[in-house]
């Protein structure tokens, strides 16, 4: 999507209440809304609506949050904010294994999901054209494209923004902190463990070895650094 235009947001929750109160919310915001109450029905429409982004609950009768983040991760790179019931640390560890990008506490406050939303859309083509090499990656921030040694890497907004983040400071150690400013715009409210999650999916996608990453390398009791390659 161009960024201004009228975003299509999937919104999977089961509780009806909350499923209208919140599909009434975004559209009063602009976005197009389409709600649904099991992740079977989310997935039906994924392939039908292609959402710009998708707010799921985890705690979904039949198949449950977690089964519905990693079949939707495994067939597209959608943005996903969970909602989940507590801020549990297994929960949400869980959720941004399964591949979630942000996450939400229930009761949820329009205006905060509203405020991830935007944030997380904003991550796609924020950065200068410029085509850069390092190693076997090349970063193409015009096009938003990440191939390595020719061929193109499937990454989510989330992970692309990263990326686009650590790369164009090589060297900088980057605090987690600071990414969660720059990259999910959380502030002062963040959670390392979303850096951290998106860190090690990254790796998976990037890296030869993401037990030695040699592109996003780890900066004991600080935080993490792009290469030098």
């Amino acid at each position: 999507m161009k960024l201004g235009s009228v975003s299509r947001v999937l919104l999977i929750e089961d509780d009806a209440a909350v499923r209208e109160g919140l599909e009434l919310a975004l559209t009063m915001h602009g976005h197009r809304v389409r709600a649904v109450e099991s992740g079977e029905q989310g997935l039906e429409r994924l392939r039908v609506d292609l959402p710009d982004v998708v707010v799921l609950d985890l705690m979904l009768p039949g198949m449950d949050g977690f089964e519905v983040c990693r079949r939707i991760r495994a067939a597209r790179e959608v943005p996903i904010i969970m909602l989940t019931a507590r801020g549990d640390d297994i929960d949400v560890v869980a959720g941004l294994e399964a591949g979630a990008d942000d996450y939400v506490v229930k009761p949820v406050q329009p205006r905060v999901l509203e405020a991830r939303i935007r944030a997380v859309l904003r991550r796609i083509g924020r950065d200068q054209a410029e085509l850069e090499g390092h190693g076997d990656l090349t970063i193409d921030r015009a096009g938003l494209v990440v191939v390595k040694r020719g061929v193109p890497v499937g990454l989510t907004p989330t992970e692309l923004r990263l990326l686009l983040e650590l790369s164009g400071t090589p060297g900088r150690v980057h605090s987690r902190q600071q990414l969660l400013e720059s990259v999910w715009e959380h502030g002062y409210f963040g959670d390392s463990r979303l850096v951290d999650a998106c860190v090690q999916r990254l790796r998976a996608k990037i890296e030869d070895d993401s037990a030695a990453p040699v592109y996003v390398q780890t900066v004991r009791g600080f935080g993490y650094r792009f290469g030098p390659v």
